[in-house]
């Protein structure tokens, strides 16, 4: 986790191995100190224009990411506001853990957003269907909404929420957007000097830290940097082209892809 206020990025707490219930406490208080931008790696939502449904002939699940926060939250009672029963036990047939379940592809359903991405040059996003491999996604994503559930009325979440005229606001984040526009190769990065040299390509002055970071690190501190870059100077990061109401509501977007 890192803070961006700064000329440069802060990890906050480098040693410390965080809760959710811990992340969504200091995001609290953090948002009522000062305004502030919070970026979160996971999903906001499944996609649901592709297919018109987050689960399809699941009956009873709601068609908007506000809603959705609700169901997923309340069909899980895991520690920490995990999510592993959704998948791994209450809607089982709908996400990929291996062969077993026949054929990859056509669980990999994506968002608008990831279609915008890759077709701008991005490598592949993960879909939050994969629920195997160190790519996947899913299991962090469906405990993300959880917290999102909790947040939902305190802090704006964007883009079901517009973005407040005062206050603090969370966002969806995907590092590769950053180290891209810091003019790197969008690989993860575990070194001092890379990291610095990444911080450089996003206008950031260089951070002095007393040990190698590691990539967990370096993506936290590359994106703060980035987000203060994009937030500052590009009009459309708040009013990316594709976005639509509908799919503000549905699918969300992800912070970067404009």
């Amino acid at each position: 986790m890192a803070d961006a206020g700064s000329a440069a990025p802060r990890l906050v707490r480098p040693d410390h191995v965080w809760s959710r219930s811990e992340v969504l406490d200091w995001l609290l208080a953090e948002a009522a100190k000062a305004p502030t931008l919070f970026g979160f790696d996971f999903s906001f939502a499944p996609p649901i224009a592709e297919r018109g449904e987050y689960l399809p002939g699941q009956p009873r699940v709601p068609l908007t990411a506000r809603e959705f926060w609700d169901y997923v939250d309340s069909h899980c009672d895991d520690e920490d506001l995990g999510a592993a029963s959704f998948l791994e036990e209450s809607h089982r047939r709908h996400f990929y853990f291996g062969i077993a379940d026949g054929v990859k592809a056509e669980f990999m359903h994506f968002r608008r957003c990831d279609a915008r991405l890759n077709a701008q040059g991005g490598r592949k996003t993960a879909s939050a269907y994969d629920a195997i491999g160190a790519a996947q996604v899913a299991k962090a994503s469906f405990a993300g909404m959880r917290l999102l559930h909790r947040l939902d009325g305190k802090v704006a979440i964007w883009p079901m929420d517009p973005l407040p005229q005062h206050g603090s606001a969370v966002v969806e984040i995907y590092t590769r957007i950053y180290l891209r526009r810091a003019g790197m190769a969008g690989t993860k990065l575990r070194s001092r000097s890379e990291l610095n040299q990444a911080l450089k390509g996003l206008g950031s002055k260089p951070v002095r830290l007393p040990f190698e970071p590691n990539d967990h690190q370096t993506d936290a501190l590359v994106t703060g940097a980035g987000m203060r870059a994009l937030a500052a100077s590009e009009p459309r990061a708040f009013a990316p082209e594709g976005l639509t109401p509908e799919l503000a509501a549905t699918e969300g977007w992800t912070f970067g892809i404009l």
